[in-house]
């Protein structure tokens, strides 16, 4: 039944998230030139709230729990497990108060209506995988600006999607280089779920009445831990969650 609607659902899916990348491309490029940061990020901000709801057209339920008050005036790491590209929209809307920006393929900067555009200019880290030197010079470049504004920053510690859902190992390289330049972020893990079974068949069909649900988990502090207890806490936490352990 699932698949049976997902012929039916996912041209309308497609087009309405089409349209929302088309339409807020020109208004992310005005808000950025003209009226600078804080409206360029209002104007994604938005963008990724119609993104995420764009779900529901697949008649998919969106979920988001934090049970945690976490701090505004601190930087901070989210760790979270990645299953589809869908888990980026929801990541940016449900943590928006936290300003949070990801470490992207710099592939990614060109080509995309409005994802590009705020690749480009939205703060994050653009990387290119075939250069270690560059990667790490933009990742500190990152770090910089979250010690600067308190930014946070999501990072998919797999490093790949986990196209089953089973989460793979998390690599600690990133998060390690992050905590040399932002050495008091506050660690917070964040359980992805059910993203995967979107595309389960591939891009067409795509599966429907999936119940999507992201959980934030209890920070952890750095205290005397090194990068990889801390990474081993937050992979643990998100597997105990999503029942993987």
């Amino acid at each position: 039944m699932k698949k049976l609607f997902g012929y039916i659902l996912t041209p309308i899916f497609y087009l309405v998230f089409g349209l929302f990348l088309a339409l807020f491309h020109p208004l992310q490029w005005l808000c950025y030139k003209v009226f600078g940061y804080s409206a360029h990020k209002w104007s994604v901000d938005v963008l990724n709230f119609f993104l995420t709801y764009s779900q529901l057209t697949l008649l998919n339920s969106i979920s988001f729990k934090n049970t945690y008050q976490l701090p505004k005036d601190r930087p901070i790491i989210f760790v979270a497990n990645h299953q589809s590209m869908y888990d980026i929209p929801s990541l940016i809307w449900f943590l928006r108060k936290h300003h949070p920006k990801f470490i992207s393929k710099i592939e990614l900067t060109k080509g995309i209506p409005s994802i590009s555009f705020n690749l480009k200019y939205g703060g994050g880290a653009n990387i290119d995988r075939k250069d270690s030197k560059q990667s790490i010079s933009e990742i500190i470049k990152l770090g910089r600006r979250m010690n600067e504004n308190n930014w946070s920053t999501v990072i998919f510690a797999e490093g790949t999607r986990a196209k089953d859902g089973k989460m793979k190992p998390f690599q600690v390289g990133g998060i390690a280089t992050l905590l040399k330049i932002v050495p008091n972020a506050l660690l917070v893990p964040v359980a992805i779920e059910n993203s995967w079974k979107i595309v389960r068949y591939g891009s067409y069909p795509l599966s429907t009445l999936q119940p999507l649900k992201w959980t934030v988990l209890a920070p952890i502090e750095r205290a005397e831990k090194n990068a990889e207890e801390l990474v081993l806490e937050a992979e643990n936490a998100i597997k105990q969650h999503i029942g993987q352990q």
